[in-house]
């Protein structure tokens, strides 16, 4: 909840009211707080400032320009997965050659551009991609940089939907395949190796994986110099976990206590490739309350935001706190089991489907039609995964900045719901 906090009984993102936003800007509605990013990724730069890392903002977590731009002014670069993703850097006015560019379906069209904006490499996943990339580097007579993606079967213990570093993931390659890659590289005057990728999943609430990862990066630097290649980055990717609950998510201090000594035995550069660590407690989704009906002994809250808006709880049945904007009930530390003063509810959305909701028996104070309720850590996978799913226009988003506040994108309307649809 970093950013955000109750006065007097009132949620308040930094020193602006949420209450007043909502009516301002109507519901549902995505708030983030400016000092909330700012300070996630300091966060990360200091931990890891030992080893001069290129801290890379995964944009997939959250593209929105304006707080791409925050990232771009706070010192940090970006980590791509489409070319769209780059248009957006591009546009935020950040500098592209410290870009990296992920991902295991790259266009020629994506490489292409990645190539024009001269980024600092492009993780591979396949042989396919490689050629691919020599091809394109060719035509433009240019060198691509390339760093290999390799699978180093660590169970990371995430979720099935989002753990990337298991053999028979779609991402990556088996380290035995990559060293063919490698000498395929040298032979190659297009492409240049000048790192390996590890990425292993999200979110990840241990240590443990990390250091296996980057003992497992050591010993693969070690073997490719020793052919000859000259290896000077490391990339861990991303994937730290976060506090959904109370306070599960580690610092990035305990990343970096088991990541740093052995980039420092590699001596390599790091790359990092945080989204959610940054920008997934900075951000809320204020929702209003429409009806509150009882059926087969159940309660419903049912409100303005849906699966639409934010579907992690019904994609990954994931977790996330509630709590009303005005409650008659101080939030407690623990928000699971029975709360005094409080009724056991589902909260569920608009859409017409059954997976359409945000939390099942859930104690939350009573409330109202009417009433406005926050969704809180939906700063990650939000507006990013968000669709016009039952025709819903997108909602507006607000950043806040100490006692102001300014609409970083507007909400949609119908009319531009339909706009690029063809009626003969």
């Amino acid at each position: 909840m970093s950013g955000f906090q109750y006065q007097n009984g009132q949620l308040y993102c930094e020193g602006v009211s949420v209450a007043k936003l909502a009516e301002q800007h109507g519901t549902p509605l995505w708030i983030y707080s400016k000092s909330a990013l700012v300070t996630r990724l300091r966060e990360i730069q200091t931990a890891f400032a030992e080893v001069d890392p290129v801290i890379c903002y995964s944009v997939k977590a959250n593209g929105n320009l304006s707080i791409l731009k925050t990232m771009a002014e706070a010192g940090s670069s970006f980590d791509v997965v489409s070319g769209g993703e780059l248009f957006r850097v591009k546009k935020a006015g950040a500098d592209t050659s410290k870009v990296v560019f992920a991902g295991v379906g790259k266009t020629d069209d994506e490489i292409r551009f990645a190539l024009e904006c001269n980024i600092l490499k492009f993780d591979v996943e396949s042989e396919a991609e490689l050629d691919a990339i020599a091809s394109v580097a060719k035509s433009l007579g240019v060198v691509g940089r390339v760093a290999l993606r390799l699978n180093p079967d660590i169970d990371a213990k995430t979720h099935t939907k989002t753990t990337t570093g298991k053999k028979g993931n779609k991402f990556g390659m088996d380290i035995e395949r990559a060293d063919q890659l490698a000498e395929k590289v040298l032979k190659n005057p297009n492409l240049e190796l000048s790192g390996i990728h590890m990425h292993l999943g999200s979110p990840i609430l241990t240590t443990d994986p990390y250091e296996a990862a980057a003992k497992k990066a050591v010993e693969v630097v070690k073997a490719y110099r020793s052919k000859g290649h000259p290896i000077h980055w490391i990339n861990l990717g991303g994937g730290f976990g976060i506090s959904y609950r109370k306070n599960e998510g580690p610092a990035a201090s305990e990343y970096a206590k088991v990541i740093v000594p052995y980039i420092k035995e590699a001596g390599c550069r790091l790359t990092l490739e945080p989204g959610r660590y940054i920008v997934g407690n900075s951000g809320i989704l204020v929702t209003k309350v429409i009806f509150k009906k009882q059926e087969g002994g159940k309660t419903f809250v049912i409100q303005d935001g849906g699966m639409n808006d934010l579907i992690r709880p019904a994609m990954y049945d994931s977790f996330h706190r509630l709590w009303p904007v005005a409650p008659s009930v101080a939030m407690p530390e623990d928000v699971e089991g029975e709360i005094a003063g409080c009724e056991k509810v589902d909260v569920v959305g608009p859409i017409c489907e059954s997976s359409d909701y945000f939390a099942k028996d859930r104690y939350l104070p009573p409330m109202q039609r009417g009433d406005l309720l926050s969704i809180f850590s939906a700063g990650a996978y939000g507006t990013a995964m968000s669709s016009n799913y039952n025709a819903k226009p997108l909602a507006a988003e607000i950043l806040c900045d100490g006692a102001n506040s300014k609409v970083i994108r507007r909400r949609q309307t119908y009319e531009e719901l339909v706009a690029n649809e063809l009626v003969d």
